[in-house]
């Protein structure tokens, strides 16, 4: 490891963390973020804002928006609106951030697959990029195949890439820094989520998960985007400010 440390304008938030905030406060939330010091927001929730609001409240915090989930049946309805939205935000990466319960199976995931070639020509073309976030249950293994590396192996690297979520691929038994050697380039974005000795959701450099080591082979996993989240704060403020002090403090 070397000295270096997460590129200022790379430490964000993703702001499910901060739901309860921004159904309350949603410009004053984002506000109250770049404070704190994150440079950049991944949209998870309008709360009755339109797209074009919310990058109003964004621009005027001094906040870049680099994606927003959307749910994965607006592959099939409106698929142009959702990509258009994208585009309004300001962002440069749609995120489909689970698969419905019934395609959790191979033959699920493969039908992903052929909807995420197709949904991924469809941004590539709007200039954007289609991203998945995966949960702990992707990483099943069913008849000797995890079912996330279905994703991996059937789509297009031009057509899909991952806002790989640090806590669920432990979760799932798996290593980061494995997912970042084997498949180059594929993560520009991740979630960085703490857990804690029980396995609960914790503030990032307040549990257990080894972040130097995981951010000292991200380069080869393509990561631009490192994305706060804390799916249960008890404090969401206090969350934000602790984890965004660990990972500006971080080196690796």
């Amino acid at each position: 490891m070397t000295d270096r440390s997460i590129p200022a304008d790379g430490i964000g938030m993703h702001l499910y963390t901060m739901r309860e905030a921004l159904a309350d406060d949603y410009p004053g939330t984002l506000r109250r973020l770049a404070e704190i010091g994150y440079r950049t927001v991944g949209v998870s929730g309008r709360f009755g804002h339109s797209a074009a609001e919310i990058r109003s409240y964004a621009d005027a915090a001094g906040l870049r928006i680099v994606l927003e989930h959307v749910g994965y049946q607006r592959l099939t309805d409106d698929w142009e609106g959702a990509l258009a939205d994208v585009h309004t935000l300001g962002g440069r990466w749609i995120v489909v951030p689970s698969l419905p319960v019934e395609l959790r199976t191979p033959d699920g995931f493969r039908e992903a697959a052929a909807a995420f070639n197709q949904a991924g020509e469809a941004a590539r073309a709007a200039g954007l990029k289609l991203l998945f976030h995966n949960h702990g249950h992707d990483f099943a293994e069913v008849d000797g195949q995890v079912l996330f590396d279905i994703l991996l192996a059937e789509v297009e690297p031009d057509l899909l890439g991952f806002e790989l979520d640090l806590y669920w691929v432990v979760d799932g038994g798996k290593n980061p820094v494995d997912y970042f050697q084997q498949y180059p380039g594929r993560f520009p974005a991740l979630h960085v989520k703490d857990m804690a000795a029980d396995g609960s959701f914790e503030d990032v450099g307040m549990g257990r998960l080894d972040f130097p080591a995981i951010f000292d082979r991200a380069d080869r996993g393509g990561v631009e985007q490192w994305l706060v989240e804390h799916d249960a704060p008890v404090d969401p403020w206090a969350s934000a400010r602790t984890s965004y002090r660990s990972l500006a403090q971080l080196r690796f």
